[in-house]
C-alpha cells in the first residue's frame, strides 16, 4: 500500500505506535535494523537515520563510514507479536550517502535498477518464493538440539504433521502485516515446512522474503522450536530450497508471450553458472546441489522437478517458470537483480533455450548426461566463475563481488 508520511503520523497515534524499526540487509542478505522513536520519524523520512557502514558487510570502509536509512513508506508493517500498549512498526529502508545520493551498493537498490532496466525495455517482471525450512528442539539454554521437530513426510498431516500451528501461525502473522501467504505444508525432510506467496513486483516479492525469515524464526521461537534455513541441516535429508518463480510480460499486456518466455528463460540458462555464488553463498549450498530434487546441471523441463528450470503447470497469472537452485542464504535482492539481468539479457539476445530434458536426472547414467552443463559442485568454483564473468562485472559492484569472495564462513 502506499502511504504519505502523513498517512504514516496518523497510523502511528491511531495504533498507539511508539516505536518504529528501520530494516535493511548486508551485501549477503542479513537482516540489520536500527530502533528509533516515533518521535524521530520526521527526521527520518526528512534526512535519514545515520549508522556506521564500515560496521556492515560489504558496505563502506572506515574513513568513509556514515550512511543514512531513509524509510520507505510503502513498507510500513505492524510487529504483531510486539505489545498491544507501545507497539512496533516496521520499514525497510533505502540508504543514502550524507548528500542524499543512493547508496550504490544497497541490494534493494540495484534490484530496483533492474526493474527500472526491464520497465524501459517494456518488461513488467513479477516474482514468488517458495521457502523451505526446519523446525528443531529447543535444549534448556534455548539452543538447537538438532532433532527434527517430527518425523512426518511430504504433505503429511496431524498428528505426524507437528509443525501445523506453527504453519498457521506464521501465515496468520504474515497476513496481519499485509503479506498474503498463498499455501503452506509439510515437506519432505523430517520438520521440514514449505510456505509459498502469492506473486508480486521484485522488490515488493524481495521485501516479503526478509519479512517472511524473521516471522518464520520469532514465531518458532515462541513456540519451542529453533527455525533453520540452512541449506543442508540434515546431511541425508533433503535440503531447504528457494525456488523462485518468474515471470516477464510486456508492458500493458496480461497474456503471457512464449518467445519472450523462452528468450527471458534462456538468458537465465547463459548466465546460471556464472552467478550461481549469489544464488548459493555458503559452502553448505553445495551439499544440497545435486540430491533430494535440488539440480545439478543447467537444464530446463515442463514440470520435471529434477530440472534447474521447471515450467510448472499454470495458465494466465499463473504462467511462470521455477528456478530451483537457489537457497534461502542468499540475498533475496540481488538473487531477483541478477536474475532479472540474465533474463533482460536473453531477451535483448533474442536467445533460444536448448531443447527439454524431460527425464529424471538423478537416475541418468554418465553416458546420459554427457555433453549437459553442470551447477558449480562447490564454493570455491562457484567463487572462480564469478571472477570470471563480464556479466556478473558489468552487473555488480567490486565491493558487492568481494563479500561474496569472503563468504566462505557462512
Amino acid at each position: 500500500m502506499l502511504y504519505t508520511e502523513e498517512d504514516v503520523a496518523d497510523y502511528l497515534r491511531e495504533n498507539d505506535v511508539k516505536f518504529v524499526c528501520l530494516s535493511f540487509c548486508d551485501a549477503l542478505g542479513v537482516q540489520k535494523n536500527i530502533s528509533i522513536m516515533t518521535s524521530e520519524l520526521h527526521r527520518a523520512f526528512t534526512t535519514g537515520i545515520s549508522f556506521d557502514a564500515s560496521a556492515i558487510r560489504g558496505f563502506c570502509e572506515i574513513d568513509e563510514s556514515d550512511l543514512f536509512l531513509v524509510p520507505d513508506p510503502a513498507t510500513m508493517a505492524l510487529l504483531p507479536w510486539r505489545p498491544s500498549h507501545g507497539r512496533v512498526v516496521r520499514f525497510f529502508c533505502n540508504i543514502c550517502y550524507p548528500d542524499s545520493r543512493p547508496f550504490e551498493l544497497d541490494s534493494r537498490l540495484i534490484l530496483q535498477q533492474a526493474v527500472n532496466r526491464a520497465r524501459k525495455m517494456g518488461i513488467r517482471s513479477s516474482f514468488g518464493a517458495e521457502c523451505e525450512f526446519y523446525l528443531f528442539g529447543l535444549d534448556e539454554n534455548g539452543n538447537s538440539t538438532g532433532t527434527p521437530a517430527d518425523q512426518a513426510g511430504y504433505m503429511d498431516t496431524s498428528p505426524y504433521d507437528r509443525g501445523e500451528n506453527v504453519r498457521r501461525e506464521i501465515c496468520l502473522t504474515l497476513e496481519e502485516m499485509g503479506l498474503q501467504p498463498e499455501s503452506s505444508h509439510h515437506e519432505e525432510g523430517p520438520g521440514q515446512n514449505e510456505i509459498d506467496f502469492k506473486y508480486s513486483n521484485a522488490v515488493t516479492s524481495a521485501d516479503h522474503v526478509m519479512t517472511f525469515k524473521s516471522v518464520v524464526e520469532t514465531v518458532a521461537s515462541r513456540n519451542g522450536y529453533h527455525a533453520s534455513f540452512r541449506p543442508k541441516p540434515i546431511l541425508n535429508a533433503a535440503g531447504n530450497g528457494f525456488h523462485i518463480n518468474m515471470s516477464a510480460r510486456h508492458l500493458g499486456e496480461e497474456a503471457p508471450d512464449p518467445k519472450l518466455k523462452q528468450a527471458f528463460m534462456a538468458g537465465i540458462m547463459k548466465y546460471v553458472r556464472e552467478i550461481t555464488i549469489f544464488l548459493n553463498p555458503s559452502r553448505e549450498s553445495y551439499l544440497r546441489l545435486g540430491s533430494f530434487k535440488a539440480p545439478g546441471y543447467v537444464t530446463w523441463s515442463n514440470q520435471n522437478r529434477s530440472q534447474l528450470i521447471r515450467i510448472p503447470a499454470g495458465t494466465g497469472e499463473y504462467d511462470r517458470i521455477e528456478l530451483r537452485s537457489a537457497d534461502c542464504l542468499s540475498n533475496p535482492y540481488l538473487a531477483y537483480a541478477i536474475l532479472l539481468h540474465a533474463g533482460l539479457d536473453g531477451i535483448e539476445q533474442d536467445l533460444l533455450p536448448p531443447p527439454p530434458t524431460d527425464r529424471n536426472l538423478y537416475q541418468a547414467s554418465a553416458e546420459e548426461v554427457r555433453g549437459i552443463p553442470q551447477l558449480p559442485g562447490s564454493l570455491e568454483e562457484a567463487v572462480e566463475l564469478m571472477e570470471t564473468s563480464e556479466f556478473v562485472r558489468r552487473i555488480l559492484p567490486e565491493r558487492v563481488r568481494q563479500a561474496y569472495r569472503d563468504a566462505e564462513h557462512l
